[in-house]
């Protein structure tokens, strides 16, 4: 085989080879959903009673705030109450949140996580819309209600709890009187909690009639989109995973820009999850059917929304009891939900640890990593030095894998010759070409397998120790040099020219880490290069094609990520300066140990 057909067959391999790795991971740990122009996809059967249409679904979110709300309920207070009711805010504050409600329709505008920092501010949960409405809004009917926007009344009931009612009435025929029912939203917040309970009664004593709009009593929307800020939806930076938990078992629901997704059958939770944080809705054991939606309204392009429909109703008082959290998605907050003495809501076996589960396949591997990773870090507490340090501990570990591949390369070299000998003579003949090289490389005590196994048991560790250091919770805000890499979970910038960008590319930022990789993973090229490769037209142009393009690749990834891929490179530099010396002297073990011709000449029968 020529030189250049090796140099093809190689590349052709490691395409492969890390194509399949990725189909991999997406397989056994689906990517991260974002809003495609597809159609919608549906859990089970959309009921098409308790939903109404898609089509007046859009035509409502388009906007809310110029929408009138429907004469099928009306307020059953006086005029001089309504002018005596005026916006009043709430704010409870426990020792991880920080949350404001308003009185205007009893919502959640404001949700902030008092231990995790937004640049100058605490972690906003609850980022604000462009209509009246917010978190946790009510709509009397299906996802396309109006939500209720008037004034409640407050009832504060202590430091953690407060309620907002008002009554409305029912407008009936045949002469009947009207029913009036008293709508009461409960907020209950208990300290070291990310986790609350919203309970929703609907309370008609015994002159309610039937509250039934299509199949659906109400609607409770939780939306317009999670924080904290963000620029735009990025797998790097940010990111939407839409789940569903049932039967056992966490499902990932896709989500697109054009129709809401339904999911009509019992869960144990839904989730909207970002990277680093997540909105997760435990409902009770009621019936009800749910919706995630990325639809745009106007103003924001994208958002993340879930709908709870509650079913038909038609007794005289009944109460929902919900329980949302709205909390970073690390595996200490979530897991105490598994054992009830270890939250104040006394919730058991919950598996919200699924929610961050994003690693698949490779995630017995990642624990391990992350394992170490902390273990340096407890040694010195800096992100930064205990990723150089894992990365250290990598390169060690593999050493021997990659003395294994250098030594199976350089024995390939010396067998080339001999090889293409044998290539030559039975050039006409494959069969036989097949068999002497078998024989040849029996006789030699050749793999060719053994020149690549060791680095393909090396694509696992690289996959995950990327996720591991792109999703990794403790390196949100970690620094590592004060003033040039001040958070290792976002790209470093030197300089800023926001809000302009570069055309085509699309960056606002002059970063020096991607250039530091650039010039390592040349000189990785260089050294790692045999003479061969040097002198061929096709392994030049890859030496230097190859890291020109991942340049442009990884420009936007965390500078974690980076200072793992830098270190790794300048560390296989020192380790291939180290293994020239010792595989010189293996060139000449193997030169002595092949002197026989491959294939002896025929003796003249005399």
């Amino acid at each position: 085989m020529s030189e250049e057909k090796r140099v093809l067959l190689a590349v052709s391999l490691s395409v492969v080879v890390i194509t399949v790795s990725m189909m991999l991971q997406v397989y056994l740990a689906p990517p991260p959903s974002s809003p495609q122009d597809s159609a919608a996809q549906t859990s089970g059967i959309q009921s098409p009673d308790a939903i109404q249409s898609n089509e007046t679904f859009q035509a409502h979110k388009a906007d809310t705030a110029n929408a009138s709300p429907p004469m099928d309920i009306l307020l059953a207070g006086t005029a001089s109450e309504e002018v005596q009711l005026q916006e009043e805010r709430v704010v409870i504050e426990t020792d991880l949140v920080r949350v404001v409600l308003s009185n205007k329709g009893g919502d959640v505008v404001s949700y902030k996580l008092k231990e995790h920092r937004d640049h100058d501010d605490f972690v906003e949960m609850v980022l604000p819309g462009t209509g009246e409405s917010h978190a946790f809004t009510l709509a009397f009917g299906g996802i396309d209600a109006v939500p209720r926007t008037e004034f409640f009344h407050i009832n504060r009931v202590s430091d953690k709890i407060v309620e907002f009612y008002r009554d409305y009435k029912i407008p009936v025929s045949n002469g009947e009187k009207e029913g009036v029912f008293r709508l009461t939203k409960r907020y209950e917040f208990k300290p070291q909690e990310y986790l609350f309970e919203l309970s929703v009664t609907i309370d008609g004593g015994y002159s309610i009639p039937s509250l039934n709009f299509n199949g659906a009593a109400y609607t409770l929307e939780f939306g317009p989109q999670i924080g904290p800020r963000f620029e735009k939806l990025t797998q790097n930076y940010e990111y939407r995973n839409y789940y569903v938990y049932t039967n056992g078992k966490r499902k990932q629901e896709k989500v697109n820009n054009k129709s809401p997704t339904i999911v009509n059958e019992r869960i144990s939770w839904a989730a909207i999850a970002g990277k680093y944080f997540t909105f997760i809705a435990i409902p009770d054991a009621t019936p009800y059917t749910y919706a995630f939606s990325a639809v745009p309204v106007a103003g924001m392009p994208e958002t993340s929304r879930f709908y709870i429909v509650r079913p038909a109703l038609n007794g005289s008082r009944t109460t929902d009891v919900y329980r949302f959290y709205l909390g970073p998605k690390t595996q200490n907050a979530l897991a105490r939900y598994d054992q009830s003495d270890k939250n104040s809501f006394k919730l058991r076996d919950m598996n919200l640890t699924a929610v961050a589960d994003t690693s698949g396949i490779l995630g017995p591997l990642e624990v391990v990593l992350k394992w170490f990773l902390l273990l340096f870090y407890r040694i010195i507490p800096n992100y930064g030095v205990a990723i150089i340090f894992l990365t250290i501990l990598v390169k060690l570990i593999l050493f021997p894998l990659t003395k294994k591949s250098s030594e199976s390369t350089l024995r390939m070299q010396e067998l080339a010759p001999k090889i293409k000998e044998i290539q030559e003579k039975y050039k006409d003949n494959p069969n036989k070409m097949n068999l002497e090289m078998a024989e040849f490389y029996k006789k030699e005590g050749y793999n060719p397998l053994s020149g690549c196994l060791p680095m393909l048991l090396q694509i696992p560790i690289f996959f995950a120790m990327y996720n591991l250091f792109n999703n990794h919770f403790d390196l949100r805000g970690a620094m590592f040099i004060p003033g040039w890499i001040p958070d290792l979970s976002r790209p470093e910038s030197v300089y800023s020219f926001a809000p302009y960008r570069i055309p085509l590319l699309n960056w606002s930022d002059i970063r020096l880490l991607p250039f530091i990789y650039l010039v390592s993973q040349l000189l990785y090229g260089k050294v790692t290069q045999t003479p061969d490769q040097q002198s061929n037209a096709q392994m030049k142009m890859m030496l230097y094609l190859m890291p020109i393009m991942f340049f442009f690749i990884l420009y936007e990834v965390p500078s974690g990520l980076l200072i793992y891929w830098i270190m790794s490179n300048l560390l296989t530099l020192v380790q291939q300066l180290a293994l020239n010396k010792y595989l010189a002297a293996y060139r000449e073990r193997i030169r002595a140990a092949v002197k026989e011709p491959v294939i002896a000449p025929r003796r003249k029968k005399k």
